[in-house]
């Protein structure tokens, strides 16, 4: 297999370059992942992110070809070559495919992803009806790894005054939480010209999220809510079937 992979280390080069790889598929190669761990073995310079290998934890998103996605859920048998991978697009490269996210967790914390209910607890837990439950579908899966807010032109052109799909996903969790007593607080926080309306409807985030979510029905879902026009008991489908790439 033929690969193309985005160099660069800020302590001697002046910019990224491509450096090409090729490498003897072996039998246990079933994901992109293993690909590049075995390079990584053979030039230990080579710097990548990855941590659960099993699409959970988000860390070894990158682009893939010209699309957002993990290396450890995409195939590597099937993949266009010579494969070309690089940094997730827009944020600051720390090295190789390594990229540094902290406006993006910035950006996510800045939504207050946590549930905010002043009553005393209960001795067990916060309870939902079935119903409730449902309208966090689509949300909670997120993993925050990143793939959809750097795919999304909106986001590079305004990465610190537009939230992003992935911080807006998150916030929407928490709108449609019943359990969550701060629904008027946040959406006064998000009814701003950049943090929620900069989104452009481009609806790359939903094309390349790794879970099959939909971040533009949430941001979608978010407006109605202030306008007042939110489906009661209802909802649009936050949620759709994993594509093969």
């Amino acid at each position: 297999m033929k690969l193309s992979i985005s160099r660069y280390n800020p302590e001697c080069d002046a910019k990224p370059y491509m450096q090409d790889y090729e490498i003897e598929l072996l039998e246990s190669d079933h994901m992109l992942l293993d690909v590049i761990l075995r390079l990584k073995r053979q030039d230990n310079t080579l710097t990548v992110r990855k941590s659960c290998r099993e699409g959970v934890c988000g860390s070894d998103a990158m682009n893939i070809n010209g699309r957002n996605g993990l290396a450890c859920v995409t195939p590597v048998r099937g993949l266009k070559e010579p494969v070309q991978l690089r940094p997730l697009p827009s944020f600051p490269i720390i090295r190789d495919l390594v990229v540094d996210m902290t406006n993006f967790f910035k950006q996510y914390h800045s939504v207050s992803p946590y549930l905010i209910n002043p009553e005393t607890p209960p001795e067990k837990e916060r309870l939902q009806t079935p119903a409730e439950r449902e309208k966090l579908n689509g949300a909670y899966e997120c993993i925050l790894c990143g793939c959809c807010s750097s795919q999304c032109p909106s986001f590079w052109w305004n990465p610190d005054k537009f939230v992003g799909p992935a911080g807006l996903i998150q916030a929407y969790r928490f709108i449609a939480d019943s359990r969550d007593h701060a629904t008027q607080g946040r959406l006064d926080d998000l009814n701003d010209a950049y943090r929620l309306f900069r989104c452009r409807t481009i609806v790359n985030c939903a094309e390349v999220c790794p879970k099959g979510l939909e971040p533009s029905h949430a941001i979608e879902e978010i407006r109605l809510k202030m306008s007042g026009l939110a489906v009661k008991g209802g909802g649009i489908e936050m949620h759709r079937p994993i594509s093969p790439r």
